[in-house]
Parts: structure tokens; sequence; C-alpha cells
């Protein structure tokens, strides 16, 4: 029997971007997901161009090992193409784009990535992510410097060390060669899922649905239900037997499968942006989303900045902290203060006297004390006078607690 395989393609816009940059295939050995960066100016036509120059590669081969070389010479072509678009097309200049790419050939894959978008193989109930994400952040997770989980939330998480665009003639491409088995099922996506859906979540989809293009379906949904700020793109991979040969629909989605729209001037040299790719996270928004960093001395200065970041958020959290602890003491202060405004007649030592303050406490503290002991003696007083005393008997001031106090001496026999 002969390894055959059903896929499916799925590209949404998301719920913030106004136009989906993004771009996926699924055909016949070919399975591709690419990311395009730019803004409106580019990043749809980075992610377009790209693909259809890999399309082309899309076919039989006698070994993993030649499709490894097809996938490269193809990169390779799609990377001068954008050099090419951007100098006919000046204001196209900084666009880029992702691209994670799949060949299947027998029992074998040739696989090849840039950028953040990822491969995972999900096999025996498994989720792996095959991958390495080209980024900033997982650049200070390999070296240790932070954990994967703080790179989620990182504030460089968007910058992108390697991407296909108009810097670099020789793009860093990761290629590698993988077996493959009935059962295997493969998933190309693009950060729009992954920077939303995690993935304990994603392997239960891929657990739970038999049918590739339902699995896609779901994914692309729960990012959707997760806010989806990017734009989202899935291909799903199932790996199978069959006594007869695979029969496929190529399917392309996401910008790709729109005619490719230059605007703009054309003819004059792209004024060169190195080191920068970027694409709004919404419509009319300025936010960079990604961007690559071409150099290490790049990365220097990032983490340095961070550094000086982290002292930053130190210093002002350490600043509000004791504006905050000033004006609670403060606070606290002008209550007390208040509180000795006020007098009450209680006993004391069995006397009647005259307290200063508020008769509550704050945990050990009282809020009062024996401003003058009359000695008064409380066994002497009649009854309902010793119940009004023992329960206290308020005053708005020292006067009117001293004339408490003379009324409740009238009250005693042969006073």
């Amino acid at each position: 029997m002969a390894l055959v395989t059903e896929s499916a393609a799925v590209s949404h816009v998301g719920r913030v971007r106004s136009n989906n940059q993004d771009s996926g295939y699924a055909g016949q050995s070919l399975f591709a997901v690419a990311d395009g960066m730019g803004g409106h100016a580019g990043g749809d036509v980075a992610s377009a161009l790209a693909l259809n120059k890999l399309l082309e590669i899309d076919g039989e081969y006698s070994s993993a090992v030649d499709a490894e070389f097809a996938l490269q010479e193809a990169i390779v072509s799609a990377n001068a193409i954008l050099a090419e678009a951007v100098y006919e097309h000046p204001e196209l200049t900084g666009m880029g784009t992702t691209l994670s790419a799949l060949v299947r050939v027998g029992h074998s894959v040739a696989l090849a990535h840039i950028g953040d978008s990822r491969i995972y193989r999900f096999r025996d109930s498994k989720l792996t992510q095959i991958t390495t994400d080209h980024t900033f952040v997982q650049r200070l997770v390999d070296n240790g410097r932070i954990t994967a989980e703080e790179a989620k939330v990182h504030p460089r998480r968007s910058v992108l060390m390697r991407v296909l665009g108009d810097v670099d003639s020789t793009p860093d491409v990761d290629l590698q060669v993988m077996d493959t088995r009935p059962g295997d099922r493969w998933l190309l996506c693009s950060d729009g899922l992954t920077g939303v859906v995690e993935n304990d979540d994603i392997a239960q989809t891929l657990a739970e649905h038999p049918s590739p293009q339902e699995v896609a379906d779901l994914l692309v949904k729960t990012s959707l239900d997760h806010g989806a700020p990017d734009n989202v793109t899935v291909v799903v991979v199932d790996i199978s037997e069959s006594f007869t040969g695979s029969t496929y629909i190529a399917q392309t989605v996401g910008a790709a499968s729109r005619p490719i729209a230059f605007g703009g001037a054309q003819g004059r040299k792209a004024t060169r942006m190195p080191g920068l790719r970027l694409h709004p996270r919404a419509a009319g928004s300025t936010e960079p989303s990604h961007f690559e960093a071409q150099s290490d001395d790049y990365l220097d200065e990032l983490i340095d900045e961070d550094r000086r970041r982290s002292r930053r958020r130190k210093l002002t959290w350490l600043a509000g902290s004791i504006v905050v602890a000033i004006a609670i003491a403060l606070s606290l202060l002008l209550a007390y203060q208040w509180t000795q405004t006020r007098y009450f007649v209680g006993q004391t030592n069995g006397h009647v006297a005259i307290y200063q303050g508020v008769q509550q406490t704050i945990g050990p503290v009282s809020l009062s004390h024996v401003y003058e002991d009359t000695g008064i003696s409380v066994s002497q007083l009649p009854a309902y006078m010793q119940t009004q005393v023992e329960n206290t008997i308020s005053a708005d001031s020292i006067d009117a607690a001293k004339t408490t106090v003379e009324n409740i001496a009238a009250t005693v026999p042969g006073g």
C-alpha cells in the first residue's frame, strides 16, 4: 500500500485586522503557510509572492533530499522576487514574510522554515513542535535568559530575527528531512493561531476530530473565540495508507488566493530600510506586530534596552509604592487627629472618667485614652446611671464631657 495524504487549508482575517496578509496552500505533496508583514503597503503581497513561487515545486520527487533541495531553491528564488518587487515598487519597502513548508515523499517529509509560523506533528496522541521560532524571545529562551512562559508576554515577542524580504539575498532557512508514517497528522499554522490558543487545546482538537477540514475549521474558530487579534491560517495534513493513488484538490487560501495588487509609483529605486519588518495590529494602527532584526548588535541593543526598561519599571514601582505609603500614612494621621477631637465619659478603675478619642480600636491599637479620672466612684451612682457610664456617654467636646460629669456627680446620694 502507498502512503497518501488528505489535507485542508483555512485562512481568516481575524477580528481586528482589515485585510488578510497570511497565505496558505494544501496541494499534491506541498503544504505551506506564509505570514506577511509590512502593513497595508505589502504584507499580503509578500506572502502571496512567496507562496506562488513555492507552488511551482508541488509534484512528485524520487527522494526527500531532492524535495529538500527544491524547497531551498524555490525559497531563494522567492526571496529574490520580493527584492525585485520592492525595487520596482518603492512603496513596498520593508515588506517581508515568514514561510513554513512541508513536502511529503513516501515515508519522509522535507521541511523548510523561516520566521515564526510553525510546523507541528501529532503522533500517538502527542503534539510536537518541529520548527523553532526565529524570534528575539526564542533566542532569550534558548540562552536561558527567560522562560517559555515569560516569552508569551514579553514586550519584544514580535521581533523576528529571520524572514524572507528585500534585505538579505541569501536567507538563512531551516531545512530538514524527517520520517512520517500512517496516523501522523501534520499542522502548519501562522502565529495567529499559536499566539492565542494553547498547545493543549490544539492537541485536543487534533485528537478529537477525524476530518482535516473539520480540524482546520475548528482551530480557526477557536482562535476567533479568543479574539483573533491577528490573521490566522491553518493547514492540516493527514498521512494514511491506501491501495489506490491519492487524489487531491489543491487549496490556496488567504492573500495568495487573490490577484496581487501593486500600487503607488514604479520605476524608482527603493529607499532601503534594513532591519525592519512590520504590519499594523489593527486597521490604522502604527504599532508593529512583527519586525526583523538583522544583526546580533541589534539583538544586544534589545537586551540592553530590556534591562533598562526593567530597571525603570522597578524604580517606577518603588517610587509609586513610596507615594502610596506616604498617602496612606497621611490619611491615617489625619484620621487619628480627628478622633482626638472627640470625647466620651466612661469608667476606669471603678471611677467615672473622661476619655479623649473614639471607642474603636485598630488591631491592638486603641483610638482613645483616659483624659481625666474624676474620682467619682461608679458604685455610688444610681443603677440607671451606672449602666449609662458603663455603656459610655458621647460628648462633642471637652466642655460637653465635663458638663456630663457634673450631671453624673449630681446623682450621687448626698452629693
